[in-house]
């Protein structure tokens, strides 16, 4: 079956049948891709509607790699025409053109050396992964994925990258230990699915086990040590944090969170409660500092972090108090 036509239930389902545009994304997506008129559809969106709108637009068809460049460190990525992040490197010059987005990226970069772990929670197709295996080498990379293509794609990426050694794949959902979960296998479509979470099952797909992150801690001799983290699961956060009080207790991690407009904010405060975190909203030019998160209307990003702002300063990451 054609991953556009997965059935799932609740928001997913509905987000699938938007995302396909009700079937008819796949042919409209073949034709911008075309290689005489992908570059020319978006310089138009682009004068027309902004950057971001013409980041959206598929990649050329000819097109199967890029380059993308961090914080000093270049890696690359495969298949923009299915990956929405190669799409935008590609769009970008290398660069997420959405500009917190690559803010985000430049942060994570200048907080993982030092790292002994490093979790790359919702993974998609690894670009988290590459950058932190390139910005502290000795440091194990736990990707987490739970679409089976994306996680193949992660491997592919890690492999065009001479990486492999540096991260451990785990295909897996981030929540209960030792249960299951049925999800699309994202081999079909237009592109590999980025919007699914744990927090609803496909009525059709793949099972896939779900582990917790107190069970990494528990595999890890010696513990995780130092540790830095991004988690990105669709809404998923406060099950995803949960699962691994016994490690945030022991490693204080850096946390790079995604909270979208429903984010269940308690329940990451909940998790996160008595460790000691600061609030920093990740926006198009810096850090703002809150006394809390919340789920903001226009920027999604949340740094999470033990460290105080002069620390992230010397880091090279910009900080700045709300309402400056």
């Amino acid at each position: 079956m054609d991953d556009d036509a997965v059935v799932t239930t609740g928001p997913a389902a509905r987000n699938a049948r938007r995302r396909s545009w009700y079937g008819t994304k796949k042919h409209v997506k073949r034709a911008a891709s075309a290689p005489l008129v992908a570059p020319v559809l978006h310089a138009v969106v682009e004068r027309r509607s902004g950057t971001a709108a013409a980041s959206r637009l598929p990649a050329p068809v000819t097109v199967r790699r890029v380059r993308g460049r961090v914080a000093g460190h270049e890696f690359t990525m495969l298949s923009p025409a299915r990956c929405v992040v190669a799409k935008e490197l590609h769009w970008g010059g290398g660069r997420r053109p959405g500009a917190a987005d690559q803010l985000a990226l430049e942060v994570f970069a200048r907080l993982v050396p030092g790292a002994r772990t490093v979790l790359d929670v919702g993974a998609y197709t690894g670009v988290f992964s590459l950058v932190a295996a390139l910005a502290e080498p000795s440091a194990r990379v736990h990707a987490f994925e739970l679409v089976p293509a994306n996680a193949v794609a992660l491997l592919d990426n890690l492999l065009a990258n001479d990486l492999l050694p540096h991260v451990e794949v785990h295909l897996a959902g981030v929540g209960r230990d030792g249960g299951t979960l049925r999800v699309p296998s994202g081999r079909g479509g237009s592109a590999l699915p980025d919007f699914l979470s744990t927090g609803e099952e496909a009525a059709d797909g793949v099972l896939v086990p779900t582990t917790s992150l107190d069970a990494l801690l528990d595999r890890t001799p010696g513990g995780t040590g130092p540790a830095v983290a991004k988690i990105d699961v669709e809404g998923a956060e406060g099950e995803v944090l949960r699962s691994g009080r016994r490690l945030l207790e022991a490693s204080r991690p850096d946390l790079l969170l995604e909270l979208l407009p429903a984010a269940d904010v308690p329940a990451v405060e909940a998790a996160l409660a008595g460790l000691g975190h600061r609030a920093l909203l990740v926006t198009d030019e810096a850090l703002v500092e809150h006394d809390r998160p919340h789920a903001d209307p226009v920027h999604r990003d949340w740094l999470l972090t033990t460290r105080t702002p002069e620390e992230l300063r010397r880091l090279g990451v910009p900080v700045r108090a709300l309402g400056t």
